[in-house]
């Protein structure tokens, strides 16, 4: 996929998260999707340093740019206390902005030399400098670009310009807790959030607790949420005690991921228009009169129709 300088939109996977930090030189720490919304699902995790957050964007939910937050407060003060946060300055970053604003918060995570001196090299700086700062990465930006799916069809690196209006839009954020504080980072907001005291044991009562009122604002019925944990690589445990049932089922899930990582590099248009002109050619050899492959196209038909009325 060419890259035009722009940022393209990234799938809310566990495979695509880990593959992408690794990318980025991080050592030893794995993204978990969490199906349930309760404390022991996330303990049972083990070390959490964080989590990640996707949801369908209104500005009511959100409550974007308000006064006040809906829940917790405003910190002012926060990146004064070395808290990383940048606000968000372009589209379809803020995947990988929620990631690194778990990962930049956390000294016992291993960074790499790239990310490393980029946290070096932006403390200090006002979030919307920070925000600029990692817009104009063109290592971060170009790892991020390149889990994107490929697509022959339309410029991943183009969104509406209202995004406001458009019909589904979704946004990612962090919660992770930093100093003995919960908080809640969001680039789209003008401080971090605070929730209030909360420690590593602390962190899975807690982030339910506030999720639970987050999600509350939605109708009810609305489901389009995902929630990513950021843990510590679940092998080095099992490597430790020896659990070779966990190491095998994780060197399976890693397998799994970098096969899937691969696919979505690659469009399979032509693939798939070579092949149809094999059948078609295959259809005219079997029958020169052409009904076998009209026969054969009207049965598609049926099939295609079939399958829509067993769906309604």
């Amino acid at each position: 996929m060419g890259d035009s300088g722009g940022w393209s939109t990234i799938e809310s996977d566990e495979g695509v998260f880990t593959s992408l930090i690794e990318t980025l030189g991080v050592k030893d720490v794995q993204f978990e999707e969490l199906i349930s919304l309760d404390a022991d699902t996330v303990r049972s995790l083990g070390p959490v340093y964080g989590v990640i957050f996707l949801f369908k964007w209104t500005r009511e939910a959100a409550g974007a740019r308000a006064e006040a937050p809906l829940d917790g407060t405003y910190d002012s003060n926060a990146t004064e206390n070395n808290v990383f946060f940048a606000a968000q300055t372009i589209q379809n970053a803020c995947g990988t902005q929620a990631i690194l604003s778990v990962i930049l918060n956390h000294d016992d995570i291993a960074l790499g030399n790239e990310l490393a001196s980029f946290k070096d090299f932006t403390t200090g700086f006002p979030p919307e400098l920070r925000g600029e700062a990692l817009s104009n990465s063109e290592a971060i930006r170009t790892t991020h670009n390149s889990f994107a799916r490929a697509s022959p069809f339309a410029d991943e690196t183009s969104r509406p310009v209202d995004e406001e209006n458009a019909a589904d839009v979704y946004h990612f954020i962090a919660y992770t807790p930093v100093n003995g504080t919960l908080y809640e980072l969001d680039g789209l907001q003008p401080h971090p959030i605070s929730h209030g005291p909360c420690d590593g044991d602390a962190f899975p009562e807690k982030i339910i607790d506030v999720l639970r009122r987050r999600i509350e604002r939605y109708p009810a019925g609305e489901t389009h949420f995902n929630l990513m944990a950021v843990v510590k690589d679940p092998r080095l445990q099992a490597r430790e005690i020896g659990d070779v049932e966990t190491l095998e089922r994780e060197e399976r899930k890693r397998a799994a991921w970098a096969w899937e990582n691969t696919l979505r590099r690659w469009n399979f248009v032509g693939f798939i228009g070579e092949m149809m002109k094999g059948v078609v050619g295959l259809k005219d050899k079997a029958d020169p009169s052409g009904k076998a492959y009209e026969n054969w196209v009207e049965g598609a038909k049926k099939e295609t129709r079939k399958k829509l009325e067993n769906r309604r």
